[in-house]
């Protein structure tokens, strides 16, 4: 019962994160374009038919649910005895019932072992009229066929719908052929439009195969702007774990995922802790060989497996002979297209073209690859940044691998080298930002908004309220931390104000404690101050800032609110930025902070406290009760 209502709780919460809509404050500023938008929308966004007609044909993808639902109900008896047997430890018979649904639903999306369909498959409409926004609206009855409808509601609001297409693919393919489509749908949409360029908005899939159009055929000068937000641009980590078989979710992760994708101003993600539900790693692992002649060769599919696990997943899965033809694009892919992007992309800017990225950075990959991700892409991949382990900082006093012509590229949290990044001077990296989250945090919404439609933001430089390192503003974080009169993730020398931000749309925060590991600061707190929506209020405090530079400090604001769970807590990692560097110091360090409750335990008491998921309350309530202690009764 208890595994059935972790899997209740979890399809809930995912269903909620889908159809939840984010607060639309803020407004872009300065001269909007009046180039048209295309939006290249993520992974499997594309409805693909199979017959002779659109009228006749047989929709392959774009299911209906009422027929998945009516399936699934005509097993359930079987699915029952399933789960029966698999409280035993017995996963077979679930996934064979599983897999012999699901290799018929997708048998029209089937590849050949060469990466060739097997049945001959179409979209709906390729041109630009049929994929105008405002077509569509007058024309279509639902909005099955606009993409990111939620975004290009907001990007209409300044260009009209008129202006707007939405591009589609044959999303089995690689990246390769997915662009020569992108390119077929440029020169369409600048013959529908009358314009001499377009912009592009790329969203994860998206930004894979516009940043290979970009590639190939930038050099066109067909394009104004491209934003590429989260982009699967050198792959998606779960891929590789989902090919492989190797799943391992992180269920805190997951539902941190959740919370982002809903801005559940509520925090469940410590609650989980203990509820690690390995029965589903176990389930997954078992089904995936059984679809896998189904759909595991689907270019697309290896062009997510990043290049460093790339030679490992073709050698275990593909067979030489007969794959030949798949490991040839994909190894054009991986080994002569991708290593050409950063030069590729500067010479795009040379000429005119503004390329934009903005990533997510912090997280795990939820099935268990131990990078640093946005959840579902690891940030390297994405960006071509160098990063440490999730989890894990470069070591003090670490230093770029690239000059950057003295510009400094390394993280506030010391876990990110954005000096090797394809795009060093135009990638944003925000830290908490979830996949797919983009449009539901402020900062990096109107960040989007501002490079797509303007040119007022050609680089991480030009305006200082965009900074291209930032912490997440996601109504699920409830505080933001800033040291006032230093740049974002930064303190230095003459910081004697901490500012603490209520990132949330609905609930009122009151700051319980702060917790600084390595500094002895003392804050002038009154946790009787109500801090509404969207408002911040200033805590000076005392102490001093060491004259040192390129380490690491980590602060803890805990808070409280009138919600479910009424105390919670999160921690920012702040670079020193004041004086004598720190001596360079080789491998990396863990980023998790040090508290007084630390202090109370042993390595044993520690164990059993983060595998009962204990750990976090326990220390949470500690550390505010000896905040509290300390600062009334000073030693």
């Amino acid at each position: 019962m208890k595994k059935l209502l972790c899997i209740i709780m979890s399809v809930v919460m995912l269903v909620m994160s889908l159809t939840c809509f984010a607060s639309a404050a803020g407004e872009v500023k300065g001269d909007i374009s009046d180039y048209p938008v295309i939006i290249v929308p993520g992974y499997s966004s594309t409805d693909l038919y199979y017959g002779d007609s659109l009228e006749t044909g047989e929709t392959v993808w774009g299911l209906n649910f009422d027929y998945v639902l009516e399936r699934v109900l005509a097993r359930i008896a079987g699915l029952a005895i399933g789960l029966g047997t698999f409280a035993f430890d017995n996963a077979e018979y679930i996934t064979d019932v599983v897999a012999s649904e699901l290799n018929p639903l997708l048998e029209k999306l089937r590849c050949n072992p060469d990466g060739t369909s097997v049945y001959e498959l179409h979209q709906d409409y390729t041109d630009a009229l049929h994929k105008n926004n405002a077509y569509l609206i007058e024309n279509r009855t639902d909005t099955k066929y606009r993409q990111e409808v939620e975004i290009s509601e907001e990007i209409a609001e300044y260009i009209g719908h008129e202006n707007i297409y939405n591009f589609s693919c044959d999303f089995r393919m690689g990246a390769e052929f997915c662009a020569g489509q992108l390119d077929d749908f440029v020169q369409s949409v600048k013959e529908h439009s009358g314009k001499d360029k377009v912009n592009l908005f790329a969203i994860s899939h998206g930004g894979q195969v516009t940043a290979t159009y970009l590639a190939l055929y930038g050099d066109k000068g067909d394009v104004d702007n491209a934003v590429l937000t989260i982009p699967a641009i050198g792959g998606a980590g779960i891929a590789y774990d989902a090919l492989m078989a190797c799943v391992e979710f992180d269920e805190e992760c997951l539902v941190r995922f959740v919370e982002n994708g809903t801005m559940t101003e509520e925090n469940y993600n410590w609650l989980v802790k203990a509820h690690q539900l390995g029965f589903v790693d176990t389930l997954l692992n078992a089904l995936f060989p059984k679809i896998f002649p189904t759909i595991g060769y689907w270019g697309s599919l290896w062009d997510f497996v990043t290049v460093d696990k790339y030679e490992k997943a073709k050698e275990t899965l593909l067979d030489s002979e007969e794959s030949a033809r798949l490991i040839e694009i994909s190894d054009r892919f991986h080994y002569e297209i991708l290593p050409s992007m950063p030069e590729k992309f500067a010479e795009c800017i040379e000429n005119g073209m503004n390329i934009s990225i903005i990533a997510g950075t912090g997280n795990r990959i939820v099935t268990g690859m131990n990078e640093n991700s946005d959840g579902i892409i690891t940030t390297a991949a994405s960006t071509g940044a160098t990063c440490a382990p999730y989890g894990q900082r470069f070591a003090d006093g670490y230093k770029q691998i690239n000059s950057c012509g003295g510009n400094d590229k390394v993280s506030p949290a010391m876990d990110i080298d954005a000096s090797t990044a394809y795009l060093p001077d135009n990638t944003w990296f925000v830290d908490g930002l979830f996949h797919g989250m983009t449009y539901k945090d402020n900062y990096t919404r109107v960040l989007m908004m501002t490079l797509l439609l303007t040119d007022d933001i050609t680089d991480v430089y030009s305006n200082p309220d965009y900074p291209q390192f930032k912490y997440s503003t996601n109504a699920s974080h409830t505080v933001h931390a800033s040291f006032k009169g230093c740049k974002e993730g930064f303190t230095s020398g003459g910081a004697d104000t901490l500012v603490v931000m209520n990132t949330c749309a609905n609930s009122t925060v009151r700051v319980a404690a702060i917790e600084c590991d390595a500094l002895d600061l003392d804050f002038e707190l009154n946790p009787f101050i109500d801090i509404a929506p969207g408002e911040s209020i200033e805590i000076p405090f005392t102490g001093d800032i060491p004259a040192a530079s390129d380490t690491v400090v980590n602060v803890t604001v805990y808070y409280a609110m009138d919600t479910v769970t009424p105390l919670g807590y999160r921690t920012q990692g702040f670079r020193l930025d004041n004086g004598e560097k720190a001596e360079t110091q080789e491998g990396f360090v863990s980023v998790e902070p040090t508290t007084p409750f630390d202090g109370l335990l042993n390595n044993n008491l520690n164990a059993i406290l983060k595998t009962l998921g204990l750990k976090e309350l326990f220390s949470m309530l500690f550390n505010i009760v000896y905040y509290w202690f300390s600062a009334l009764m000073p030693f």
